[in-house]
């Protein structure tokens, strides 16, 4: 009888180990805000390819999976964290990295769209309403200090962090529709979306010339959020509750926007705590409307 209890502390605590990875990436995204984010991508996502090496008994060859999949892995590995680190820079990092967190509500919206036998129900569009209201907040509530939270170059920001909402969710959602992969094959994903990001680097961004600061901080992004912290996630899902450890994915929001706000010295704003909850909350209910879901990876 002690043996189930032992197995799910296990999964909660790779969970949980996960989620605190995952909420640092913001924080060490916006120190690295003077880092071309092409570059920042590519080099983060090639020390997280690293990872799988050992996983993998040190043969790349067992990464392989079929192209469909492969090219899926590309888009949820390097478009999502190329437009985050975009929006980090381009918008107030705590309202861009809460609109971010759009992404399990997003899941909830797109799952009648891109998996077969789902539908809407009416908690689903309250729910819909409650968090794209939770957005609206954060994107009027941008700037209490000027009054300039329309600007059009933020714009561009809470654009991207929206998108980046949008490509985790499809993403996750698609990957319930391929044949299933080895956690290893993720190395592969990204490795193939880091040199992509550093080929994008060399043909779009200007040279840059990196501090031991620099390296240290990419390193500790590859090694942790963007590496693994895939790993330790995936290995909760494989080992727990699916339904129990996808709820503990709702601590990541309030975890990284209390490290960002604290590293980058900001008081709380009622805007922020109002988004914040509505956001979380409409995740939540649509979570519960739906009853019990498949895995999706959490971010």
């Amino acid at each position: 009888m002690t043996e189930p209890k032992k197995h799910t502390s296990q999964s909660t605590l790779l969970a949980l180990a996960a989620i605190g990875l995952w909420g640092s990436l913001a924080s060490m995204g916006v120190a690295l805000k003077h880092v071309p984010p092409f570059l920042l991508t590519g080099l983060s996502l090639l020390v997280g390819s690293l990872i799988a090496l050992p996983l993998s008994g040190f043969k790349p060859a067992r990464w392989r999976v079929p192209a469909t999949t492969l090219a899926l892995g590309v888009y949820g590995l390097f478009c999502y964290h190329f437009l985050l680190f975009v929006a980090l820079r381009s918008a107030p990092p705590v309202q861009a990295n809460l609109l971010n967190y759009l992404w399990p509500l997003l899941i909830v919206v797109l799952a009648p769209v891109l998996l077969p036998g789902m539908t809407l129900r009416p908690l689903h569009i309250g729910a819909a309403a409650l968090g794209f209201g939770g957005a609206a907040v954060v994107i009027l509530g941008g700037n209490p200090s000027n009054g300039a939270a329309l600007d059009v170059h933020w714009s561009w920001g809470y654009l991207a962090a929206v998108a980046a909402a949008f490509i985790w969710a499809s993403y996750s959602l698609l990957t319930t529709r391929v044949a299933p992969f080895a956690t290893s094959a993720i190395g592969g994903f990204a490795l193939l979306s880091g040199l992509l990001s550093l080929l994008c680097h060399a043909l779009m961004e200007p040279a840059t010339v990196l501090s031991t600061r620099d390296w240290l901080l990419i390193a500790l992004i590859g090694l942790g959020p963007m590496g693994a912290a895939f790993f330790l996630w995936d290995k909760a899902l494989k080992t727990g509750d699916p339904r129990q450890i996808g709820l503990l994915s709702y601590l990541t929001p309030l975890l990284s926007t209390a490290l960002l706000m604290t590293v980058n010295g900001q008081r709380l704003t009622v805007s922020v705590v109002v988004a914040a909850l509505m956001i979380i909350t409409a995740a939540w209910l649509g979570r519960r409307a739906s009853g019990p879901a498949p895995p999706v990876h959490a971010k």
